[in-house]
């Protein structure tokens, strides 16, 4: 079993905010965050849009963040 759960962009988008990211640029519904000493991530989910586990443990593995971050 995963130790991810479904979520909805909104709280996934406000939990990396949390970890220090920040909203480096937005074209349309493409926000690219920037944290420094990591990579550039393009977050491309509308709020309401739900996440699944797999997705979150791909954005985790880019992000560093983990299920209790949540």
């Amino acid at each position: 079993m995963s130790q991810w759960h479904s979520i909805k962009a909104k709280r996934l988008l406000s939990a990396l905010l949390r970890l220090g990211w920040t909203v480096n640029r937005q074209t349309g519904s493409h926000k690219v965050l920037a944290k420094p000493g990591w990579p550039d991530v393009v977050f491309a989910f509308h709020d309401n849009e739900e996440i699944g586990p797999r997705m979150l443990a791909r954005i985790a593995k880019v992000t560093g963040l983990t299920p209790e971050d949540l």
